[in-house]
């Protein structure tokens, strides 16, 4: 006769130890990994001049390296300064040592006594507007999450892994671009929340849940989709610029390389005429931010000026723990954020109010913390002429306009 063992009482609990245990190392596989993305290089608005070719000879290899920077700061800052119409005239080196933010290398070859090489310039925006007497305000789009997505082998990658498309994003310097990029660097939960899938659904609450996570206001999608001819063979590459969550198709265009050694020069090539494609498509009209994924306010009925004191002091006399309130603000040009950041800070009540997120051109994001509830806080911004949209802790704020004077006797109907 077989005895059946009996089911020892620390067996089921090991069991879903063990099943938990498991459960959880799969979730943190899914977002853990170092090498699934990369940062973007330079997100600044600084002028750029690339392509400068220099031949320099010095007593040593540093000497004749330092002689050919200087000789590139020289004649990106004429290019650059006849660019923007200011003559092209020359400066010394003392003054280009204190405009210039940094040297890209393009490629170079250093000898003993000899350096040969092509440069890149990039001068930082406020200085050398200042120095040139030129506007440093730019004019930019709303800003827009990249999503670059990459093909190959039948295979659509955006952020589960490290790829050559995303790091030619990652690179690309945008400070002449009128597109305000977003680019995620590929870490922490961007995997799971940025994929290929994402892209095929164009469920708006959905992608609003997803790009308020970034700052954007939309999304855009440039596709590349890689077709070897053969192993070690030419590599073709078919571009798409493609925007908005139904992912749209704005242009399309193809580049062929030799072998695989060129495709990084090939994505350089390709960010460059797709990030034309979106500036082409702003100036068109075609590239707008979805009204779906930015549902416009309501404009709430004007407090009655006489009614706003009392309004104040009723909510004032109730007690509440202090509120921390996101405001959305314009933000043309530097002065902009420092004006508003001092009013907002002026207002009583306001124990801080510090730009969390800085869009130049476009709309920027403030944290204020206020001592009462958020209906207080937009009744005093009332109060002192600003126009509120929005309610709750999120806000969005605007200069009421100021009606000019009507000439005497110009009819008023």
């Amino acid at each position: 006769m077989r005895r059946r063992l009996p089911i020892l009482p620390f067996a089921g609990a090991m069991a879903a130890v063990l099943v938990a245990a498991l459960g959880t190392a799969a979730v943190i596989a899914q977002i853990e990994g170092g090498d699934r993305g990369v940062a973007a290089v330079d997100s600044s608005n600084d002028f750029e001049v690339a392509g400068i070719s220099v031949d320099t000879i010095g007593a040593n290899a540093d000497a004749a390296r330092l002689a050919g920077w200087r000789e590139a700061q020289r004649k990106a800052f004429v290019q650059l300064s006849q660019r923007l119409g200011a003559g092209g005239a020359g400066v010394s080196d003392g003054t280009l040592d204190s405009i210039v933010s940094s040297i890209v290398i393009e490629g170079e070859q250093i000898g003993p006594t000899r350096y040969v090489a092509r440069l890149g310039v990039l001068f930082d925006r406020a200085r050398t507007s200042a120095l040139l007497g030129v506007s440093s305000f730019v004019s930019r789009s709303p800003p827009f999450v990249v999503l670059p997505v990459q093909y190959s082998t039948g295979v659509g990658t955006v952020f589960e892994q490290r790829t050559l498309w995303q790091e030619a994003w990652a690179r690309y310097r945008t400070g002449n671009s009128t597109i305000d990029y977003i680019r995620p660097s590929g870490t922490g939960p961007d995997s799971l929340l940025l994929n290929v899938g994402q892209t095929q659904r164009p469920d708006r609450a959905w992608w609003r849940a997803i790009i308020d996570q970034y700052g954007g206001s939309d999304v855009l999608t440039p596709t590349v989709r890689l077709h070897r001819q053969w192993p070690g063979g030419p590599v073709i590459g078919v571009f798409e610029a493609r925007y908005g969550p139904d992912n749209r198709l704005l242009r399309s265009f193809t580049l062929r390389v030799s072998n695989a050694s060129g495709i990084p020069a090939l994505f350089d090539e390709a960010v460059k005429r797709i990030d034309a494609a979106y500036q082409d498509g702003l100036r068109g009209g075609y590239l707008v931010a979805d009204t779906g994924l930015n549902p416009i306010m309501p404009i709430a009925e004007p407090v009655p000026t006489d009614d706003v004191g009392d309004l104040i002091d009723d909510l004032s006399a109730t007690p509440v723990i202090g509120s921390t309130i996101t405001v959305q603000y314009d933000t043309p040009d530097v002065g902009a954020v420092t004006s508003i950041e001092g009013a907002l800070r002026g207002v009583p009540g306001v124990s801080n109010a510090t730009t969390t997120s800085l869009a130049l051109g476009g709309v920027s994001l403030m944290s204020v913390g206020y001592a009462g509830p958020p209906e207080a806080f937009r009744a005093a911004l009332e109060a002192r002429g600003w126009q509120v949209f929005g309610d709750g802790t999120t806000i969005r704020i605007r200069r009421a306009p100021v009606a000019e004077p009507r000439p005497a006797g110009v009819p008023t109907g």
